[in-house]
């Protein structure tokens, strides 16, 4: 747990200020897209995603969390995402076309990373040993949020990763006494139950090649891999801390 609060305090140390820039351009690029989603801004938001989770990948894991055992691992699945939304560029398959319908949640979603380090304060955290907007679980909701606002048409592989994600949140909150994981991970559930039941309403009858069955056990395959490689690399440094 030593060492996982101390990279968090290293990443923080020395990229706040990167992580202000971050912060303000997705603001900004939220608010054009919400007000009229022309496609440049469709475009701009999702090359603003890839930069996001490359950021994590790279940043955050592979080089400020090098002393965690596990970190490549992690950053080999935020470079995934990353490599998801590159191919969502090329297909388009993320219309970002709003909906309406799931506004709400979806505005608190998208309020909910601020909400992160005001709780790490609260339990007595300081900077830079404390959670902060830019950190996977925060861009989690970031994402599951922007996307409830635009859930006509969005990436389920895509989704499943961070429903997968979801759930390492929280297990974190065991582990390394992270309670803002469990209240972030927690309410990415409703957002994710919307996507599913999106997608199968919108896809019961659909005819699609290859077929919806050997789609669905293709993300069911990838995410049971990644699931037991996760599980055994987090398992492996608890042993060899025990």
């Amino acid at each position: 747990m030593e060492i996982f609060w101390r990279t968090i305090g290293y990443y923080n140390s020395v990229t706040w200020i990167y992580q202000i820039a971050i912060i303000l351009i997705g603001i900004i690029l939220t608010a054009l897209l919400v007000s009229k989603p022309y496609p440049w801004k469709k475009m701009a938001m999702k090359v603003y995603m890839i930069g996001l989770y490359t950021w994590i990948s790279i940043v955050y894991y592979y080089i400020c969390c090098e002393e965690r055992s596990y970190n490549g691992v992690m950053a080999m699945f935020w470079g995934v995402m990353a490599i998801i939304w590159l191919w969502d560029i090329i297909t388009g398959y993320t219309t970002f076309e709003r909906t309406h319908k799931y506004d709400i949640l979806s505005y608190v979603l998208l309020a909910m990373p601020f909400v992160y380090p005001l709780i790490s304060l609260a339990r007595g955290l300081t900077f830079p040993e404390m959670t902060s907007p830019v950190m996977p679980c925060s861009v989690v909701v970031f994402t599951i949020g922007l996307l409830l606002l635009f859930a006509h048409k969005v990436n389920m592989f895509l989704v499943l990763f961070l429903c997968h994600w979801s759930l390492i949140g929280l297990s974190k909150t065991y582990f390394f006494q992270i309670p803002e994981d469990f209240l972030l991970a927690s309410a990415t559930i409703p957002g994710l139950y919307l996507f599913f039941r999106e997608y199968f309403l919108n896809n019961l009858h659909a005819d699609t090649k290859p077929k919806a069955k050997y789609i669905n056990w293709l993300l069911i395959t990838v995410c049971v891999g990644l699931a037991v490689l996760l599980t055994t690399t987090m398992f492996l440094e608890l042993v060899s801390k025990a």
